[in-house]
């Protein structure tokens, strides 16, 4: 994929330089400040007033500290330094989540209506979200809450040496697939699988709705590579072959004879290795939303 010359995206959101969330703010470090003080006041009746007012703050989600008009910075030790690669690969997801604002920009135009950009996170190991926390080992994922796309760049590692799906253009795909489930959320999509899955009857029942969701944001990352192959000065030869091993390495029967030896189809969540990339491979042919019902 020849994306060095293309235009970079302002919608992402860098926290790579935080490294991984920890626990409850303050933490210890924060408690150890407050022995001292606690030692202290309790020596006196004003003090043991004022230290009971501030343990009821502290439970209360106040900094007790800021009661006495102490600074209440605690230096954090999970800082890190981002590397040359790291920075390299995030200027690359710029540069694909650009492309996909162009797409959607022209095909919601088309269709009438106005695109809205979501932005796209760069985290280290975890993350704390509108949906919640998360750490790397759940891979890519879109949150619909805040509409925003997280990426830890170490998937991009994970994706090549042990699913066995190098290239760009498969770490292209896996930008496009998450950013076709913040298409599902604008469309109502998203909230009518959540609805479908509620008045399931059964889990397996319930993953089979999600295999839908999945499979069509397989199929509308295919429609943005139809357009961008559209373009003509792009993509490269081997590229569309690079998702469509992606594709495949990370379909649920692929993961679940690596995991366990055998495949169950009723725990399906994103479809199997051929339906995934049955998916992207029609709506690359097509470039049609149309081509992408899939029975939501």
């Amino acid at each position: 994929m020849k994306w060095d010359d293309l235009r970079r995206s302002g919608n992402i959101e860098d926290m790579r330089s935080r490294g991984p969330v920890r626990g409850a703010s303050g933490g210890r470090g924060a408690m150890r400040l407050l022995f001292p003080l606690a030692k202290m006041l309790i020596g006196t009746k004003i003090g043991r007033i004022v230290l009971v007012v501030g343990v009821v703050a502290y439970f209360m989600g106040f900094n007790p500290l800021a009661l006495l008009n102490t600074p209440a910075t605690v230096p954090q030790s999970n800082a890190v330094e981002t590397t040359a690669k790291d920075n390299k690969s995030a200027a690359f997801v710029s540069a694909v989540l650009a492309q996909t604002e162009d797409v959607w920009h022209t095909q919601f135009a088309a269709a009438g209506t106005t695109y809205r950009e979501p932005k796209l996170v760069l985290f280290r190991q975890s993350v704390q979200c509108a949906c919640g926390y998360a750490d790397a080992q759940v891979g890519p994922f879109y949150c619909p809450v805040d509409q925003k796309v997280y990426l830890d760049l170490g998937f991009f590692d994970e994706l090549s040496r042990r699913h066995g799906a190098p290239g760009d253009f498969a770490q292209a795909y896996v930008i496009a697939h998450e950013i076709g489930h913040h298409v599902q959320n604008l469309v109502g999509t998203l909230n009518k699988s959540h609805q479908e899955k509620q008045m399931a009857r059964s889990s397996s029942q319930a993953n089979a709705v999600q295999v839908k969701v999945e499979l069509q944001a397989d199929c509308y990352a295919g429609i943005w590579a139809h357009y961008i192959n559209a373009k003509g000065s792009i993509l490269e030869p081997g590229d569309i072959e690079e998702a469509l091993t992606a594709a495949s390495a990370i379909g649920d029967d692929t993961l679940q004879k690596k995991a366990q030896g055998y495949v169950a189809p009723d725990t399906f969540t994103h479809g199997s290795a051929a339906q995934r990339m049955a998916w992207f491979n029609r709506g690359f042919t097509s470039g049609s939303f149309q081509a992408c019902d899939t029975g939501l």
